[in-house]
């Protein structure tokens, strides 16, 4: 007789539970035990006999799911986690502490059923027992969502924990692939060590060789002392790698051999430096069409893509939107110190149905530039209609065609919210507009250019000296979160 401890807060779901189980094994072949109350589970746990536990990790009470694995583990009883609010900082924990699994709510059924008889197989040694590893640190970068999809990208991250493997993530613009790649390197033994992230597409290619591999005094002009490359900067940790895709061949053939023998030498220079990295690359185009084009070699795909997932667009997990929402508002609510409860409900269902195209960082920026502008303590529709409709409106720009000064580029981004921005600003917009044209061109170029402001002077076309003041001016960096 396999003996089940169902725990939730909910009676109903309890007994849902166990009609579940019992269909799923057969009936008489499966004891339900339920206990709403975490003492009640305890005191179950401790009488002996279970053989799997499934419970809800945010239990209504002083003690959590988290805290029953804590006594469900010594005693040999597998546990099945259940979330309602799903976040990778939880996955991993319970990965850590021994689950055998978790599930998002509202549950499948036969995905359930799945891992109840897997559980229950690991349980009488038909299976092998699953490998832990380390709680990361994530209080500065967590992942949210307890959408099945998002489900699937914790497993992945949490099934890497004790790898060193090489990783490509796969996902459109805004998705959050360096979060990933971040979290990935602080679930790993390596999370003491450094993280360094480089945008490949946002550098020439001489620029993004010296940044990576470091050059010697005199390799080119400019070069007046010698410098480490990222590849240095990040050894013993990981190196995050957006837009592989745009590399040049010829620095792919060096980042080539970094991947294989971890030895390269920096521009200029003939001394062979080893180091040791973990790489995390991530693309929003296919690399497979870059090798058929032949841009892209082959041999450097199927190294980078030991280990390869894809994390789904905003679009595909829309039931994630309202903690997103959730989170966001809370952030720039207390960055602007404002006393922002909330969106209403009208406002989610603008949100739930619009399609971001950019993303989870277009939300993030929607809400962003909602509570600037919010003058009560709940956003309502009309908080986000200028930006909606700004995105809605947007309409692709030949960039060939539009001129040296961008002229159609700026008229089609400005034309749909322009009647917003006049009202907003009483008219008086020039300054305004200029203002925050050149903020998001100095914020935007700092994020290209890895935060590297030698860098991103050049992209911009500006002295260092310029862009210094323009960041104080702005906040920009670290003077935007002080």
């Amino acid at each position: 007789m396999t003996r089940v401890l169902v725990v939730d807060d909910s009676q109903e779901t309890c007994d849902l539970l166990e009609l579940l189980l019992e269909d799923g094994k057969g009936g008489s072949a499966l004891e339900v035990v339920k206990a709403t109350r975490p003492e009640d589970a305890i005191e179950h746990l401790q009488a002996g006999g279970f053989d799997l536990m499934l419970s809800d990790i945010n239990l209504e009470a002083s003690k959590d799911g988290l805290d029953l694995l804590r006594v469900a583990k010594p005693l040999g009883v597998e546990t099945i986690l259940l979330t309602g609010f799903g976040t990778l900082e939880k996955a991993l924990e319970a990965v850590r502490e021994g689950a055998f699994d978790f599930l998002s709510k509202p549950w499948n059924n036969e995905e359930l059923k799945s891992l109840v008889k897997r559980a229950i197989l690991m349980k009488e040694g038909k299976e092998g027992r699953r490998q832990t590893g380390a709680t990361p640190s994530l209080s500065q970068s967590v992942m949210i969502g307890s959408s099945p999809r998002m489900m699937e990208v914790y497993r992945t991250i949490a099934s890497l924990q004790n790898s060193r493997t090489t990783v490509l993530i796969i996902g459109e613009s805004g998705t959050g692939k360096e979060l990933v790649a971040q979290n990935i390197h602080m679930s790993s033994d390596r999370k003491e060590r450094p993280f360094v992230a480089i945008n490949c597409g946002a550098l020439s290619e001489g620029l993004l060789e010296s940044e990576l591999f470091g050059h010697v005094k005199g390799a080119f002009t400019g070069a007046v002392s010698d410098k480490k490359g990222l590849f240095e900067e990040a050894t013993g940790g990981t190196i995050f790698l957006d837009e592989i895709g745009e590399m040049s061949p010829a620095n792919q053939g060096k980042f080539l051999r970094v991947l294989e023998n971890q030895e390269f030498e920096r521009v200029g220079g003939n001394e062979t430096i080893k180091v040791d990295v973990r790489v995390i690359s991530a693309t929003n185009k296919s690399l497979l069409n870059s090798v058929k084009e032949k841009t892209f070699r082959m041999d450097l795909f199927y190294r980078l893509r030991v280990v390869n997932f894809f994390l789904p667009p905003l679009r595909d997990r829309t039931e994630d939107i309202p903690l997103l929402v959730d989170l966001f508002v809370r952030k720039f609510a207390k960055k602007y110190g404002k006393n922002i409860k909330g969106v209403s409900s009208e406002t989610m269902g603008l949100l739930t149905s619009h399609t971001f195209e950019g993303n989870i960082r277009e939300l993030k920026n929607v809400i962003n530039s909602a509570t600037v502008f919010c003058r009560g303590d709940i956003l309502v529709p009309g908080d986000f209609e200028t930006f909606l409709k700004a995105k809605a409106g947007f309409k692709e720009v030949d960039l060939d065609a539009a001129g040296d000064d961008y002229y159609e580029v700026f008229w089609s981004m400005l034309e749909p919210v322009f009647d917003g921005i006049c009202q907003k600003n009483k008219g008086a917009i020039y300054e305004s507009v200029n203002m925050g044209l050149e903020k998001a061109l100095i914020h935007m170029a700092m994020e290209k250019s890895n935060n590297n402001q030698v860098f991103a002077a050049k992209l911009l076309g500006i002295s260092r000296n310029t862009l210094r003041d323009r960041l104080e001016r702005y906040r920009i960096g670290a003077a935007e979160h002080g």
